[in-house]
């Protein structure tokens, strides 16, 4: 359900065409909220057909010209009452701690490299986190929408934060476990 008011929210920030909100998507609300080109265009089909957004009347008219979006009163109104209902948080799934716990059972053959490239992975989602915290969030910056921008990134940046610290550990076990193992 949340596809639709990822859409919703970066067409109020800024009116946009779907391949515009496809590059949005991959450079900053793709960082917690993924879509593929495919269901972005289906979601805005859906929006437009439920009043919630509208295309834009074009200024050229031209066969295949993109159509930019810009959100209706309703939608303001959706998103708005999506934001303030509560959710109750998921529960986490990942395949790699089942690999891991699946690996105490069956033996770690592997495991220890790609959890190696797990790290690395999220290393480098880390490295961009910050230099977009650089970039665009300066000390000093504290417009409403700003500070909540950058808390969604902070979450961001905790999490790989997180995941590098807890991979660190990890390596270190399997290395415990490497040194136990020829000891035994």
């Amino acid at each position: 359900m949340s596809l639709p008011h990822a859409i919703l929210t970066a067409l109020l920030e800024k009116p946009s065409s779907g391949l515009e909100l496809t590059r949005r998507f991959d450079r900053s609300i793709g960082y917690f909220w993924s879509a593929t080109h495919q269901q972005i265009y289906r979601e805005l089909g859906k929006l437009e057909g439920e009043g919630l957004i509208r295309a834009l009347p074009s200024q050229q008219p031209a066969r295949g010209q993109k159509k930019a979006y810009e959100v209706l009163p309703a939608g303001r109104e959706e998103l708005a009452r999506w934001t303030a209902a509560a959710q109750d948080p998921k529960p986490h799934r990942d395949a790699l701690l089942l690999r891991l716990r699946a690996a105490a059972v069956v033996g770690t053959e592997g495991l220890e490299d790609d959890l190696r490239r797990h790290w690395e992975l999220h290393m480098r989602q880390l490295e961009t986190y910050r230099e977009i915290e650089r970039r665009d969030f300066p000390p000093g910056r504290g417009g409403a929408e700003d500070r909540l921008r950058h808390l969604v990134l902070r979450a961001g940046i905790d999490l790989e934060t997180f995941w590098t610290q807890w991979l660190d550990h990890a390596l270190a076990e399997f290395a415990e476990l490497d040194v136990r193992g020829r000891e035994g």
